[in-house]
């Protein structure tokens, strides 16, 4: 989604040039181009798929709707392994129209993870609790810090839920690190994404992450929290922003990998 207007040939043509090993995915480019299709061309290419994202969206009461978000998830852990990658990332859902009931949201996270976790395992994927930063609460995500998606995770194996640790959404938590030596204690951290937080947000908030430099998180800090919690996976930048989108994709992955290296390593 950082270069989302490039093709997907052209981002793994994009990843090759510039030594990127691996690629986390989104279900609807992945759809448009064809699922057996993007799963031989990341292939044939020697790319990693880390994650495919998204799952999610439990939070419904109406039956008929929350049955449809258990199959569609289905779907999403068959892609995911048809991808190769082990990691679904769930974005979980917002309050349903007129609730005001976080708890009884959360809930219901849990009751669709317990459908879900066995049918993952089975498949060799993990489900990956996304906590989105509190802006996102009542419309997309009511996991809004690390210790609630760890709160929802441990009631099942670590083998079938674990967590998304993202800078973008946890970096103003000062319980954060704590929670994130929890996690890797547990064996939890399933993956790890950075983008950073600037400001003015933008109308709507939800494509303000910024560039890699540009704001006001200590990259370096956050990748020594996940390193010495024992995560050595693959780490993702996640870009939602409109301005980094009306630009080439090549020219924007180019600066990408340069920030990262910039700002994430010594």
């Amino acid at each position: 989604m950082t270069v989302k207007q490039l093709s997907m040939p052209e981002l793994v043509d994009a990843c090759l040039e510039l030594g990127v090993p691996g690629v986390g995915l989104w279900r609807e480019p992945v759809q448009s181009y064809g699922l057996d299709a993007t799963a031989k061309l990341v292939r044939d290419a020697g790319l990693a798929v880390t994650t495919l994202c998204r799952g999610g969206f439990f939070t419904a009461l109406d039956p008929a709707e929350r049955a449809r978000a258990l199959d569609d998830n289905r779907r999403a852990v068959d892609e995911a392994a048809t991808l190769g990658t082990d990691t679904l990332v769930l974005v979980s859902g917002g309050l349903p129209a007129g609730s005001k009931d976080l708890h009884g949201a959360r809930e219901r996270i849990a009751d669709a993870l317990g459908e879900l976790g066995p049918y993952a395992e089975e498949r060799g994927v993990r489900l990956a609790i996304e906590p989105l930063h509190p802006m996102f609460a009542s419309d997309r995500c009511v996991v809004s810090t690390l210790t609630q998606a760890l709160d929802l995770a441990e009631r099942f194996p670590a083998q079938q839920v674990g967590v998304t640790v993202d800078t973008y959404h946890i970096w103003w938590d000062d319980r954060a690190p704590a929670q994130i030596a929890r996690a890797g204690a547990g064996g939890r951290i399933h993956t790890f994404q950075l983008a950073d937080w600037t400001t003015p947000l933008p109308e709507g908030v939800l494509n303000g992450r910024g560039q890699i430099g540009d704001g006001a998180i200590d990259m370096r800090e956050w990748k020594a929290y996940v390193e010495a919690a024992g995560y050595t996976g693959p780490i993702e930048v996640e870009l939602f922003n409109d301005g980094l989108w009306a630009r080439d994709g090549r020219e924007v992955l180019a600066e990408t990998a340069a920030r990262f290296v910039e700002h994430v390593f010594p």
